[in-house]
């Protein structure tokens, strides 16, 4: 059944292919393929959470696979580790936020790169080739480094707005006359 992890299922199982598929799409953004792989089966998953037995099942991996890849996201934020009262079992789970997290983090990743072009500036010399092409580079981080706060305040307004897909109401249209 989607959504619910099945260590048993076959290597044509359709969610199995669908986690694959994902999240190498997130491996050529830059994230690791192990971390990648659980992201997506957190994001997949009904409850929303899963143990480490449980993601090390659906994804058919070893636990120290599972354990050093969460902990990579729990690192980053991308994945929260909590535990049941009087439990010694870990879930772990995708914050709600977890999309507009992952754009905040870009954000810091592209502030140190425009801090370290800068410094490439004047190190070369800003009339240089080199330097003219690492100002075009540093301006463009500049700006989606500005832009991006109000892109975040519009999407959290978007979010919501009655309708919404992040709102309450399964299946409304995601936008007007959608």
């Amino acid at each position: 059944m989607p959504g619910r992890p099945d260590s048993s299922a076959g290597p044509k199982d359709p969610l199995f292919g669908y986690i694959e598929r994902f999240s190498s799409v997130l491996v050529a953004a830059g994230i690791p393929a192990m971390p990648a792989r659980v992201f997506v089966a957190l994001l997949v998953t009904d409850s929303g959470r899963l143990t480490a037995a449980e993601l090390s099942g659906l994804l058919r991996v070893s636990p120290a696979a599972v354990s050093g890849a969460v902990r990579y996201l729990v690192q980053l934020g991308l994945v929260h580790k909590e535990r049941e009262p009087g439990s010694r079992r870990d879930y772990y789970r995708m914050p709600d936020d977890v999309w507009s997290d992952m754009f905040r983090l870009r954000d810091q990743v592209m502030r140190r790169w425009e801090a370290l072009i800068r410094e490439g500036i004047e190190l070369l010399g800003p009339g240089t080739p080199a330097g003219t092409r690492l100002a075009e580079h540093a301006t463009f981080f500049e700006f989606v480094s500005r832009e991006l706060p109000e892109v975040l305040k519009r999407w959290d307004e978007y979010q919501g707005r009655p309708g919404a897909l992040g709102g309450a109401r399964p299946g409304a249209p995601a936008h007007p006359g959608g």
